[in-house]
């Protein structure tokens, strides 16, 4: 027990030995002025731990706000993907966030308020101030991950000397509700409580489809001195759902096969994924002087997830029958996270210089099960059936009767512990008015030791330690101070084991090095108004994987390899009309010389909000997604389509707003992503959710 503590009471007491740094050491340093960003409303990006303006950053990043949030009626991850470039939406299995950033899936590239949030669920909105979208691979921020991108989420905090309340009720056409609170008290002249919880019930056109889900998330502002603030937070999550994992496509076509759009090929009863979640944080945060300042952070998270479900795995269209598997996975995570980090400003050898230097340590530990299904008419994981309407699980395909449970096969059970122990730097240096250099790396040991304890009296175990460095290396010349030129490179490593810890078990696994991520990116951004902004940006990333050749050595080969080109721009173009627009060109090779999945060739978007009068705001868009294929060279696709969107707030009074959304007006029927070649998402038909917020 001592050991797994000491890592966490050495990097603290290095941390916290740095945070008590005198003021007046840190002021001798020269005097830097802290950059103030006017660029645009969404300016400030708290991943990349420093206070620059987006124009001096040399990578793609979107910015979404809560207001932009609620004025869309955004309800989840997946709703800002739609509109956001370079991004697509992945199944996750029908249980969880997955995102593909430029042609790279992941369940695991995700953080709240710049820490790690892997577990595999769907993240609600309701607690957020903004959601920050970096593309490209993202190790010397978030260390291993971050392959082909990263989203972090930024939660509400209490304010010191506010007093807020503000409620909103919303009503879907499907039946689904949703109710949010947001709470801030003041509690004394250096202390404020915040209070946000929600509440919603999920429903949708799909049959057998509902869910309930709330959460409960409290924080504590402290301000310990004029320059020392603590932030405390705890968060406790109950979610519920269905799991639809979608419909079969034609083996002639390659196609979803539309006719079968409204089956469901699950069970009623069966098809299901709970979590339960406790999560608590703290972040002392101090400023030294005008020119320094430091942050350390602690994150507890313990959490209980079961997904269980059957799924389509064969489909004949002659005989009119699919094949039906299924799993349980029944998962139980805690994550213990310290990190921190100083930034320095000061003048030196007549350069200006912006130094970060952080360090974090992970502690990761699970217990894992995975039990298959057992068909009583076959004694086998699977099963077939007849396809009706909706289909009758309780005889097979033959007419014999059948059940199904999920308890009888247990196929595995692991037990998995990992260790990271990281540090980084990076220095932002302004060598003229017009030029800066960014330099920075991190170093990552990652530790991992996985048991396999199917059989208690022959427990087995496999370990790992990886030490890898991650560059990061960005030139920006500003040829004009609002528009600056930039050319970056960035790497990122995935080890063997996956980045949810599950695929460790091959013997040659533990010989092989990791998967590395590269990224060279050149673009341009110009800050058009105060209020408005572009960015373009031409890319090539690059996946290298190692492979054993079946003698025992290891070769290197090309895993991935996608290029093009992102177009974006955003804001107020006047005072009455705001504009979000977007557009993406994708390439991409697989290391066989074929068309990978889940790339399309070519993402576009747009939505306007139009200030009609003082009371009145209107919003209208699209979203088209090319056709993309379900897996790597293969004949199944998903076809392209087009997704229209609006809005209509109306101001009743200064405190309450009355708003509408409306999604898929012209009713397309479309599919936005799959899992496989038989798990093809259906897109919600023509849908309005109405929503009542009042603040008092």
């Amino acid at each position: 027990m001592t050991s797994q503590i000491r890592p966490y009471l050495t990097l603290s007491t290095l941390l916290s030995l740095a945070l008590s740094v005198s003021p007046a050491a840190a002021q001798s340093a020269s005097s830097v002025d802290e950059v103030v960003v006017t660029a645009s409303s969404n300016n400030r990006a708290s991943a990349l731990k420093m206070q620059v303006p987006l124009i001096d950053v040399p990578q793609s990043l979107s910015i979404i706000d809560g207001t932009e949030m609620k004025q869309r009626g955004f309800r989840e991850l997946g709703d800002i993907v739609s509109y956001t470039p370079g991004l697509s939406t992945s199944q996750g299995e029908g249980h969880r966030d997955s995102i593909v950033f430029r042609g790279v899936r992941s369940t695991a590239d995700f953080f709240l308020d710049g820490v790690r949030d892997d577990v595999q669920y769907y993240r609600p909105l309701y607690n957020l101030e903004q959601v920050e979208i970096l593309r490209g691979p993202n190790a010397l921020l978030f260390g291993r991950g971050g392959t082909g991108g990263a989203v972090n989420r930024v939660s509400k905090k209490a304010s010191l000397g506010t007093q807020m309340r503000d409620v909103d009720f919303k009503l879907d056409s499907f039946g689904g509700t949703h109710f949010a609170a947001d709470i801030n008290l003041p509690t004394g002249k250096n202390a404020a409580l915040r209070l946000n919880a929600y509440a919603e019930t999920l429903e949708n056109d799909r049959d057998f489809y509902d869910g309930e889900r709330s959460g409960f998330n409290p924080s504590l502002k402290l301000s310990l001195s004029e320059q020392t603030t603590l932030d405390l937070s705890y968060e406790r999550m109950d979610h519920e759902r269905f799991i639809d994992r979608g419909i079969v496509t034609d083996r002639e076509t390659g196609a979803p096969v539309a006719r079968h759009r409204d089956t469901v090929f699950g069970s009623a009863t069966d098809n299901i994924s709970t979590l339960e979640g406790d999560v608590l944080r703290a972040s002392l945060s101090r400023r030294y002087s005008q020119n320094t300042k430091g942050s350390m952070s602690l994150h507890y998270g313990d959490y209980e997830k079961t997904y269980q479900n059957l799924y389509a795995d064969g489909y004949d269209a002659d005989a009119n029958t699919v094949t039906l598997k299924g799993y349980k996975d029944p998962t139980e995570r805690t994550n213990m996270i310290v990190s921190g980090y100083i930034l320095h400003k000061r003048d030196a050898g007549g350069l200006s210089h912006s130094l970060l230097l952080g360090g974090e340590y992970v502690d990761t530990q699970s217990d894992n099960h995975r039990y298959n299904p057992t068909f009583s008419s076959n004694g086998a994981t699977s099963e077939s059936f007849i396809i009706a309407p909706q289909l009758d699980l309780t005889q097979n395909a033959l007419g014999a009767a059948t059940s199904v449970i999920f308890s009888d096969d247990l196929k595995t059970r692991t037990q998995t512990q990992i260790s990271v122990a990281s540090v980084f730097l990076q220095d932002q240096i302004g060598v003229t008015d017009r030029l800066q250099v960014l330099l920075g790396a991190r170093f990552d040991s990652f530790d991992i030791t996985v048991r396999d304890t199917l059989d208690p009296s022959a427990i087995t175990a496999q370990s790992r330690k990886d030490e890898e460095v991650s560059p990061r290396v960005g030139l920006i010349y500003k040829p004009q101070p609002h528009v600056s030129v930039y050319a970056s490179h960035s790497e990122s490593f995935l080890p063997r084991s996956g980045e949810q810890f599950k695929n460790f078990f091959p013997e040659s696994a533990a010989k092989l090095d990791p998967d590395v991520f590269e990224n060279a990116e050149i673009g341009v951004k110009w800050d058009i108004s105060r209020e408005l902004s572009f960015a373009a940006s031409f890319f090539d990333s690059e996946q290298t994987q190692a492979k054993d050749d079946g003698s025992g050595q290891i070769s290197t080969i090309q895993g991935l390899r996608v290029d093009g080109y992102e177009l974006e721009l955003k804001g107020q173009v006047s005072p009455d009309l705001e504009l979000s627009l977007g557009f993406t060109s994708l390439d991409g090779k697989t290391k066989t010389g074929v068309t990978p999945r889940e790339l399309p060739e070519t993402q576009y978007s747009a939505f306007a909000q139009y200030q009609a009068n003082e009371r009145l705001l209107v919003g209208f868009g699209f979203t088209y997604q090319d056709e993309a294929l379900i897996k790597d060279g293969s004949t199944a696709y998903l076809p392209d389509y087009t997704r229209f969107d609006a809005s209509v707030s109306y101001a009743v009074s200064p405190d309450t707003t009355l708003r509408a959304t409306l999604e898929n007006l012209t009713d397309e029927d479309y599919y936005p992503h799959s899992h496989g070649t038989d798990q093809v998402s259906v897109g919600e038909p023509r849908n309005a959710q109405v929503s009542l917020t009042r603040k008092f």
